[in-house]
């Protein structure tokens, strides 16, 4: 089955969808050509009855440039969902006819879970299913070593020099939606010498 892979960040208020909130989601589409298909970002108010965790406003508190990012012009959270999943969909149509998306997330545990919950409790569906790739886990995979391993020495040569890590959902998306393709492409490289 043809696939395209969704790099997805999100940035929030704490720990655990529902009581806390998704603040900002960035979202990079690519084919597996590397191809880059489009991007999504969105600021979303926070859900109501929800409280931030008050160890992540402190971490915030040291982040003041991505907090200004994330707190820029929120949308609702039902009207920012659906056109999140409409979004999905949509990229899913330029690549082509059966073609689904895979969520990559650095790590997917985190931000599956924060975007699942949304999708799922908002528009009563998930476009992704329950396909999810975690980053950590594939490189794991790809270099032979255990994921605890897996640090960010290790992935230096794989990272592109020229996308930071800000914080900022989109920026974060791009940044290591490229970090999976350069070690899909490994994986691709030593595939061949086997």
């Amino acid at each position: 089955m043809p696939e395209i892979y969704i790099s997805v960040d999100v940035e929030t208020d704490g720990p655990i969808p529902g009581a806390n909130s998704m603040l900002s989601l960035g979202a990079v589409a690519f084919a597996p050509s590397r191809e880059q298909l489009g991007s999504f970002s969105i600021n979303l108010v926070e859900l109501s009855g929800a409280a931030p965790d008050p160890k992540t406003a402190e971490w915030w508190a040291t982040q003041l440039e991505a907090w200004k990012a994330a707190r820029t012009d929120p949308q609702p959270p039902l009207p920012a969902m659906r056109r999140f999943a409409q979004w999905v969909k949509a990229m899913c149509e330029i690549a082509g006819p059966g073609v689904k998306p895979v969520f990559v997330g650095y790590p997917a545990g985190f931000d599956f879970l924060f975007v699942y919950w949304y999708l799922i409790k908002l528009t009563g569906e998930s476009p992704f299913s329950f396909s999810a790739l975690d980053i950590k886990t594939y490189a794991a995979a790809v270099l032979g070593c255990e994921f605890r391993e897996v640090n960010k020495q290790r992935l230096k040569r794989f990272r592109e020099p020229n996308l930071p890590h800000t914080h900022v959902a989109i920026d974060d998306a791009l940044e290591q939606g490229y970090l999976f393709l350069n070690l899909k492409a490994e994986r691709d490289r030593l595939a061949e010498h086997t």
